[in-house]
């Protein structure tokens, strides 16, 4: 037997959770039952949340985004609306430098963008307006040491219009960028939802995806044995890149005991 599969060997996945599926339960409840069940990361939390964090001997593997309002009363920085308009730059390198600095002052090194939905705006005009918008923040995040991770979300059934909705876009933008401070979030749920071929991609374009997240196909739930996705497998494939980072636990659990399914999830995916 492989000595990285018996029982007692260090699991090769990094654990972690995103709160937004937890929202009714204390973040300190969550930090204690995920502490006990092998969760390194409660992620796409603020930086203010840090110290919760720290009482629990956790980390965030990804921050969350910012967002403003502009005088006509348009929000920008959510995944609606980014990077892709011209229009929001200026507001956008100003909120993100400030919570890029957050980021780094609490030891973080992962803050997540969007480029915002298409609205009739072509791919490749998409691509040039959110990198001239990225370069502007890049000199700052290389300085700091935070990457800019751009989420991989479906437009199929999710996020309708969304831009950013094939890996083979995020890797242009990527390969563009050409930038160690930018990287892509492959979302398993969200790419096998728009174009399959999950292991294939992973092992292809493993150098752009900073970030892993999860989810059963259909329905975001469970990844149990209720969906389509071979998860133990993909794990395998992730940590056979040499991807050291961490996988977050993105489904909407539907079990009475939410963090049970959390930690069924977590037994699924340690390998």
């Amino acid at each position: 037997m492989n000595k990285a599969n018996t029982p007692n060997a260090a699991p090769r996945i990094r654990h972690s959770a995103c709160r937004w599926c937890y929202e009714d339960i204390p973040l300190e409840v969550m930090c204690a039952a995920g502490k006990e069940m092998g969760l390194e990361s409660i992620e796409l939390l603020h930086p203010q949340d840090q110290p919760v964090l720290e009482k629990y001997g956790l980390e965030c593997a990804i921050y969350s985004f910012p967002t403003a309002t502009l005088p006509d009363g348009t929000v920008v920085g959510l995944i609606e609306n980014a990077f892709n308009r011209m229009e929001n730059h200026d507001t956008l390198v100003e909120i993100y430098q400030n919570r890029l600095r957050e980021v780094a002052a609490v030891g973080g090194d992962k803050l997540i963008c969007f480029p915002g939905n298409r609205r009739g705006m072509s791919d490749e005009q998409g691509m040039e307006n959110c990198a001239a918008g990225l370069k502007r923040l890049l000199p700052l995040a290389e300085k700091l040491g935070v990457t800019l991770v751009m989420e991989l979300l479906n437009s199929k059934v999710d996020h309708p219009d969304y831009m950013c909705d094939h890996s083979a876009w995020g890797i242009g933008l990527c390969h563009r960028l050409a930038s160690p401070n930018f990287g892509l979030l492959y979302d398993i749920y969200h790419m096998q939802v728009m174009e399959g071929d999950v292991i294939a991609t992973i092992r292809r374009h493993h150098e752009c995806f900073v970030h892993y997240h999860t989810g059963g196909v259909p329905g975001r739930h469970e990844i149990d044995a209720t969906q389509e996705l071979n998860y133990p497998a993909i794990m395998r494939a992730i940590v056979e890149t040499g991807y050291t980072g961490f996988v977050g636990q993105e489904f909407i659990p539907t079990w009475p005991d939410k963090l049970a399914a959390l930690r069924e999830a977590v037994r699924i995916c340690t390998i």
